[in-house]
Formats: C-alpha cells, structure tokens, sequence
C-alpha cells in the first residue's frame, strides 16, 4: 500500500478511502502507542478539499487507540516534520499528494524524530491494519486540538536558516506557492526578511492546487518574472518541499542546478560534511563532472527524498536532494524544503550581488529527455520481451556516450523513461522506440 512517499491516490478511490485513512490511523496509534502514558500526534495538510475529509477520518482512527491529536491545518510537508520534534508528538502526519492534481492525495507519516518512516515501519503499520487493531479504553480515548499558530511556529523557524547579517531588501522576488500549503507562509518569510514580494498561485480554493502553477508548471512565475522585471522567482509545490527556480530571464532552473550551487559553496566554508552530496539516478551527469571538479563526491540512490535521506543520515552528510527539487538540508530539516532551499540561494545572492542567471548556471547539463507513458493497471510492461529488448538495444546504440534509466513511478502508473547523450538524434530515437514498445503492452 506504501509507494515511494507514503499512501498515495485518487480521492475516493482506494486506498485513498475515509474508511482505510481511519484503519490506517488506528494502525499507526497502536503502532506508536506501546504503553498506557499519553501520546501525540500532529497532523497537516495542503489545501486540497479532500483534506477536510481525511484529516477528519485519521482524527478518528488515531484517538479510537487513545493518541491525543493536534491540527496543525494547511502548513508544509517540513513543517510537519519540524513540528513533530518541536512538540514532543510520536508521530507525525502530513495529507498531501505533493505536486499532484487535486483529485490526488495522500498520507506521510513522520517519526518522533521527524524524519520520514523506514520502509520496515511501514510494513508493521501495514500488518497491524490487515489483522486489526485494539481499540482503547471509553476513559483512555484520545483528544483533538487545534493549533492556531502553527504557520506562525514555522515562519520563525525558517527564518532562522537565514544568515542574520544579511536582508533581502531590494530584492523583488516573485514566489508561485501552487496554491498549495505554503500560500501564507511562503510570502510572509521573504516579506518579513525585507523583500519587494509579488505572490502568485496563492488563492487556494480546494480544486486549484497545482493547476498550471508551481514547480511542475513554472511558466506562470517565468511570465511574472519577466512582467515585474523581478530578479528571481520562486516556484513551490503543493506542499512545499520542493523548489524550482526562476532567473531574471525567464529561464528555468531545475534541483541540479541548486543542489550544485549550494554543494560548491558549502565545501568552500568547510560546510559540506564528507565533500559528498548525495543525490538520486536522475540527476545529471553534467552535475557529476562539475563536482567531482571541485573535488565533491556524489552518491547516489533509487528516486524519492526518503531513499536520499536515508543514505545521508548513514553516512553522516547533510547535503542531499533530486533534480526535481527536492533539496535536503538535515542541518536545517528532516525533509526537503522548498523556503529554506530558497533562502540558501537568496544568501548566495545577496553576499554575492550576482544576478540570478549567473550563479545558477553553475554547469552545463548533458542533454536529457525524460518521457512519462501511462500503463493500463495490472500489466508489468518492464516484465515483457519486448520492452527488455528494446532497452537493451537502446543501451548498446547509446554505447558509453550515454545512459538510459527506466523505472516505474512509485505514485502513479507510469513508466518514466529518461536518457542522457550528447548526440540528440541518436538518444531520441533510442527512447522513442523504448517508449512505443511500452505502450504497445496496454
């Protein structure tokens, strides 16, 4: 039932039911709740009208096992996790389906650490659901409260990963929150740090989340950009733990750029524990050369932030993240952050006086396609003949001038065909053929 980034789906549709978010919650109390002191959990969500349903639904299914429950209302997914650890909780929730339509959501679980569940914990959530849980006592049943403040709690936070000798004052930045959680709190930490704030995609209405705005649809805030002569925009997603970037320009700047930029300026203030960023397959060769130019090692893992984080918090490092914008900081967050990414590239900004287009085209990508194909639901396209052929003739065209990476979505049913090659014409007609042969298994 767990993807890649917890329970995920369309509304009223398993498994993303009122009646499973209950058993789910009720699953995870017992889980956490091992013995008869009181215990907490905060829960938050984005801004989908879906929210209302499932936060009232975990509600039920985490007090039923005698977990007092605070609301913490729309706020973003890494304030969640900070929120989890600054209140004491043994658990924490966030309802969001990220950078997906409204239609979507989903639930992610936090540990009293505030860092994301294992795969391991999820699986004993999983099994206690399936074989049902013991509810509590009528005089042990748990409590609801909601918090007021929490957007408050985690503005000062976020400020707080800004150097103090710095003020974003003649600044104009434009920030698209994808009407999404982060619709207050995003322009209010650039105001309240001195900028000249101009705010799109914040007029959430329950149905517009993500909807041609945000990091996946950055043309709106590029459009911005370029209208109010801004110098740089901000793009969020649903919930906020991504960024993607705009230059002065117009021009896009995706997570690699960022990752690069950070990472560099880090090794050269001792910052960047183990010379290492870790990041995911997806990244871009064109990052790898440019760090191993500045003498920075770079790992990688499988996609999704919580595979990133793991091998972080393995190897000590505190510098991680995706080319989609996931970017982890563990000195800062227990997850990626999208405000907090911003304000590292804002202080790079503001001690250098450089315009945006320049200190983030910190190196020249190696072309890349990525080519989402839909498959019909109960087919394993990559478990056929004919698409395993075609990927191996695709990786021998491509030779060592190349690579392929092709993989199954873990939130949707996608195959996600990406490829990297100097020679264009060849690594087109190597992902094409890949891609119809996946289609031809619908």
């Amino acid at each position: 039932m767990f993807g890649t980034d917890g329970v995920r789906g369309r509304t009223n549709t398993h498994p993303m039911t009122a009646e499973l978010a209950m058993r789910l919650a009720a699953a995870a109390g017992r889980f956490f709740r091992r013995d008869q002191q009181e215990h907490r959990v905060v829960i938050g969500k984005d801004t989908r009208l879906s929210g209302y349903m499932l936060e009232n639904a975990l509600t039920a299914g985490f007090t039923s096992t005698g977990m007092n429950v605070f609301l913490l209302g729309p706020v973003p997914t890494p304030a969640v996790g900070f929120l989890t650890r600054s209140m004491r909780a043994d658990v924490g929730v966030m309802i969001s389906a990220s950078h997906n339509p409204a239609e979507d959501n989903g639930i992610k679980f936090f540990g009293p650490d505030g860092f994301k569940l294992s795969d391991d914990a999820e699986t004993e959530i999983e099994r206690l659901m399936e074989a049902g849980v013991s509810l509590a006592h009528p005089q042990r049943i748990g409590r609801a409260k909601r918090i007021d403040d929490s957007g408050s709690r985690y503005v000062e936070y976020v400020k707080t990963t800004f150097p103090r000798q710095f003020r974003l004052d003649g600044l104009r930045i434009v920030v698209d929150c994808a009407n999404g959680a982060a619709h207050r709190v995003g322009p209010s930490i650039l105001w309240e740090l001195g900028a000249d704030v101009i705010p799109v995609g914040t007029s959430p209405n329950g149905l517009n989340i993500n909807d041609k705005c945000g990091s996946t649809h950055p043309d709106l805030a590029a459009a911005k950009v370029l209208e109010t002569r801004a110098d740089v925009g901000l793009c969020l997603d649903g919930d906020a733990d991504r960024l993607i970037l705009i230059d002065q320009n117009g021009q896009r700047v995706d997570g690699d750029q960022i990752m690069g930029l950070i990472a560099s300026r880090w090794k050269e203030d001792g910052r960047l524990a183990g010379d290492t960023l870790v990041t995911t397959v997806m990244s871009n060769l064109g990052l790898e050369r440019f760090l191993e130019s500045r003498g920075i090692a770079i790992e990688r893992t499988k996609v999704g932030d919580r595979y990133v984080v793991e091998r972080m918090r393995q190897g000590g490092f505190n510098l991680g993240g995706e080319q989609s914008g996931h970017i982890v900081m563990t000195d800062h967050a227990t997850t990626g952050d999208g405000l907090v990414a911003a304000l590292q590239v804002l202080a790079a900004m503001v001690e250098t006086g450089a315009r945006a287009s320049d200190l983030l085209r910190v190196f020249t990508p190696i072309p890349q396609v990525l080519h989402n194909v839909r498959y019909a639901s109960g087919t394993e396209p990559l478990d056929r003949d004919s698409v395993r052929q075609a990927i191996a003739d695709g990786e021998k065209k491509l030779g060592t001038s190349g690579r392929l990476l092709i993989r199954k979505s873990g939130t949707e049913p996608l195959i996600r065909v990406m490829g990297e090659a100097e020679d264009q014409d060849t690594l087109h007609s190597v992902l094409d053929t890949i891609c119809r042969a996946v289609e031809h298994t619908n």
